[in-house]
């Protein structure tokens, strides 16, 4: 994903926008598109026989009319249920895309489906790992320069950094405590290969994470700075007079109103 200097923040769909559609769908993505968002975040994990397939959690329970965990379920198990069944606004007394033929995509699909999009994807699952595939498909579609990985899991991103060193990738944990630990004594940081962004809540369990300390760092080492999930145009307003380079959110359309696209 190339850096982009943009005085206005990126506008990234958080699942494709989780609140105006069911999260991790091909309708989602679409609608995202069509938008205008910047970039869709997205997760992966792989089916027992081995193929990449969108989704959030570790099992279809809270989003589909199935259960079971991804990973015990063939893709056509996944491909089975309907990813549209629980979704609703109004605390659960409707569901108006239960029925409507809403399924898990496969990430190949997703690409070949959207080969202008960028993407933010996290990669769920650490076992077995799904750095091979993961950059294999990313290769094969040619899209190495529209996606950026992130973790929370350290290991999972140094993992796929040595499978896959020329994709972008977010900071991890280790990695933001080192920025801000060099950047406190003055130093610079042992530059990660393609590392582009930090990727951060606001506050985290009470604690202010995204600090004009941490943003100040970033930018020092020409990282990029991107909050989530911020779904208030109030924080809206407030973090992109902070300086954030991208925002991801449930709800693009209350950001790009904000920001007047």
């Amino acid at each position: 994903m190339p850096q982009q200097k943009t005085t206005k923040p990126l506008v990234m769909a958080h699942r494709g926008g989780a609140g105006l559609w069911p999260e991790n769908t091909m309708l989602a993505f679409e609608r995202a598109r069509d938008l205008g968002v910047d970039v869709i975040e997205m997760d992966v994990h792989s089916t027992t026989d081995g193929v990449l397939v969108v989704m959030h959690d570790a099992t279809v329970d809270r989003t589909t009319n199935g259960t079971g965990r991804i990973s015990d379920l063939t893709l056509a198990e996944v491909k089975s249920l309907d990813t549209g069944y629980r979704w609703s606004t109004d605390g659960m007394k409707t569901f108006p895309y239960r029925g409507q033929g809403l399924s898990m995509p496969t990430l190949d699909e997703v690409f070949t489906h959207l080969p202008k999009m960028r993407f933010n994807i996290e990669p769920k699952q650490e076992r077995p790992s799904l750095a091979k595939p993961l950059c294999r498909m990313i290769r094969e579609k040619n899209m190495v320069d529209k996606v950026m990985i992130g973790s929370f899991s350290q290991a999972v991103l140094d993992e796929f950094r040595r499978e896959c060193p020329e994709v972008a990738t977010s900071a991890g944990p280790a990695d933001i405590a080192e920025l801000l630990r060099t950047f406190k004594t003055g130093g610079g940081r042992g530059a990660k290969p393609r590392m582009q962004a930090i990727q951060v809540p606001e506050r985290l369990g009470g604690t202010q994470v995204l600090t004009k300390g941490l943003i100040d760092a970033a930018h020092s080492e020409n990282l990029q700075v991107h909050a989530w999930t911020v779904n208030e145009t109030a924080d809206m307003r407030r973090l992109i007079e902070s300086g954030v380079d991208g925002i991801m959110t449930d709800y693009p359309d209350r950001l790009l109103t904000v920001l007047g696209r």
